[in-house]
């Protein structure tokens, strides 16, 4: 019994000896697993030492059907050749060379190097980079694991699956899957070229953004801004700060522009202007829609649009503008509250139509329209230019026709009212006749030549014929059954010196361009969502801690030497100037 117990006390001793020895070499092996994880480690291939070539370094050689493979830290290599700097913790890979990092990078070239201590590696010869969504072709490549950035400086191509980008200078962000162009970058697509200085491209999206002067350019359009979003998969995009896109004969200019290549359509907010190269017209308003298939442009928001007529800009404004039609038969319709204004001529009306290849505008519903010193009413108002020299050339007031001026002196009214009134206009634009048809009535102040009031002449005719000279009614003749009186001015009281009807509007002439907007409020501006600049990146090549691969490197000091344009200074310069 004794015995017995003596053999367990010494089993249960043995036992927790043996747990000891066995948790010590756990952590052992772990240790040792650490301190090996954190060299480079190569196997297979011949090995050798060569001092004469490689001093201080170990040869691997693969056979013909085995490659060398070296791993770190969950970075493998597979070469033909590799010289292992093991003092150092440096490895030269030669002929046939792939790199592979997890699914995120795998890298083929002719040529690379790698510091275990400091995770940098160098890449040349052919370099060809691919990751999930887009291919890097370059002639030489430098990695940085421990930032996730790979970079280039002496030109590379990237591919995605919609379009071939282009730069002299790269960095792409491993774990943001962003790209940085600098210099000379271009973007290639079938339908259309991006040129830029600074391009931020995202691999998972095929959004990009654009800083400085940049440009795209198709066989329909060209758009240009100075900071803008374009996404290059979908063909839309968004720009800002001096943005414009040009049509085959519009240009669109705001402070922020939408662009759609696939619907043919583009929008654009605060401060448009649409300026028609071919028909020499401009269109101005905060909001704007332009369909280019259809050719056709929605604009509202103190929505004006102007036209050169004899060297006279005619400005049309409403609550909402539409331009549409062809280059060489454009019509514009106005939509409520429409005015109209040309140094000789203004107007109102709720909608309003004018047609480029006919010259005739079309005044409707409640039109009124002044010239001179003539006010004019009626149903519906046409009014005809000429379609070669662009002059005013007829007027035509259908039903309802009713044509008032002040008398200059008394301050009374000189009226004439019929079913329909037409009138020709001079070379100057100014009313030079006027003949007004059907049930015509009519109150005249007759004055001598000394303008002197000699008598209120009022009447009915079948129809009349007036003349102007120096803007003012001179010459006036009834013809058809003219039935008409000329009253003393002390035998005709106020209360009938007025034809049923008038209704004088003189307080509402627009006598200039800024008085299209007279009693409108302004409007209230769209705030513009903004494109931040970029952050100003660190130097991929710190001064403090230069991209020193190896003193058994093949980089020269040179070669690893931050050029000027190697990073965004511009950009650098506008936060400095935006602050």
């Amino acid at each position: 019994m004794h015995f017995c117990n003596f053999d367990l006390t010494k089993i249960i001793i043995l036992k927790k000896l043996l747990f000891f020895i066995f948790i010590s070499l756990s952590y052992f092996s772990i240790a040792q697993q650490t301190v090996n994880d954190s060299l480079i480690n190569v196997t297979g291939g011949l090995r050798e030492i060569n001092e004469d070539l490689f001093p201080g370094a170990v040869i691997y050689s693969g056979n013909g059907r085995k490659q060398v493979y070296v791993q770190h830290k969950g970075l493998e290599m597979w070469c033909d050749r590799a010289v292992l700097y093991q003092k150092d913790n440096f490895i030269r890979i030669f002929r046939n060379v792939q790199i592979h990092q997890g699914d995120s990078i795998k890298m083929n070239s002719e040529y690379a190097e790698y510091n275990g201590t400091s995770q940098l590696a160098f890449a040349s010869g052919n370099v060809f980079m691919r990751n999930p969504e887009t291919t890097l072709k370059t002639d030489t490549l430098f990695f940085n694991r421990i930032k996730q950035q790979a970079y280039y400086r002496s030109g590379g191509t990237v591919k995605d699956t919609a379009s071939t980008l282009k730069s002299r200078i790269g960095r792409y962000f491993i774990k943001e899957k962003r790209y940085q162009f600098l210099d000379d970058v271009t973007v290639t697509n079938p339908e259309y070229k991006i040129d830029s200085n600074h391009l931020n491209f995202y691999t998972d999206t095929g959004h990009s953004k654009m800083y400085g002067p940049s440009t795209i350019t198709s066989k329909t359009s060209t758009v240009y801004c100075e900071r803008g979003f374009y996404d290059t998969r979908n063909d839309e995009g968004y720009f800002i700060k001096n943005s414009r896109i040009d049509y085959n004969n519009r240009t669109v200019k705001g402070d922020s522009l939408y662009f759609n290549r696939g619907r043919s359509f583009a929008s654009a907010t605060n401060n448009i202007v649409v300026t028609d190269t071919i028909n020499k017209s401009v269109i101005k308003g905060h909001y704007a829609e332009v369909y280019r298939a259809k050719d056709s442009v929605f604009i509202t928001k103190r929505a004006v649009a102007i036209s050169i007529q004899d060297q006279d800009s005619v400005y049309i404004h409403a609550d909402r503008l539409m331009v549409t039609g062809p280059e060489n038969d454009r019509m514009v319709r106005g939509f409520y509250d429409v005015r109209l204004y040309k140094s000789n001529l203004s107007g109102k009306c709720d909608s309003i139509v004018t047609r480029q290849r006919t010259g005739l505008t079309k005044m409707i519903t409640k039109p009124i329209l002044w010239n001179g010193k003539s006010q004019m009413t009626g149903d519906s108002i046409h009014i005809q230019s000429n379609t070669l020299t662009e002059r005013l050339d007829s007027l035509y007031v259908f039903n309802n026709a009713f044509i008032v001026d002040q008398d200059s002196s008394s301050g009374g009214f000189n009226q004439i009212k019929g079913k329909e009134l037409i009138g020709k206009f001079n070379d100057s634009s100014h009313l030079e006749i006027i003949k007004i048809n059907k049930n015509v009535e009519n109150l005249i102040y007759s004055r001598n030549e000394k303008k002197e009031l000699i008598g209120i002449n009022k009447g009915t005719s079948g129809r009349m014929e007036i003349l102007f000279e120096n803007k003012e009614m001179t010459i006036i003749t009834n013809y058809d059954n003219p039935d008409d009186k000329t009253y003393p001015p002390e035998e005709l009281p106020e209360n009938v010196r007025t034809l049923r009807g008038l209704k004088w509007r003189g307080d509402e002439k627009i006598i200039s361009k800024e008085d299209l907007f007279k009693d409108k409020p302004k409007p209230i501006l769209t705030p513009i969502q903004g494109i931040p600049l970029p952050d100003i990146e660190e130097d991929f090549f710190k001064k403090e801690t230069p991209f020193n691969i190896n003193k058994n490197s093949r980089l020269k000091e040179e070669d690893l030497k931050t050029r000027s344009t190697d990073t965004p200074d511009a950009i650098k310069e506008e936060k400095e100037n935006e602050g």
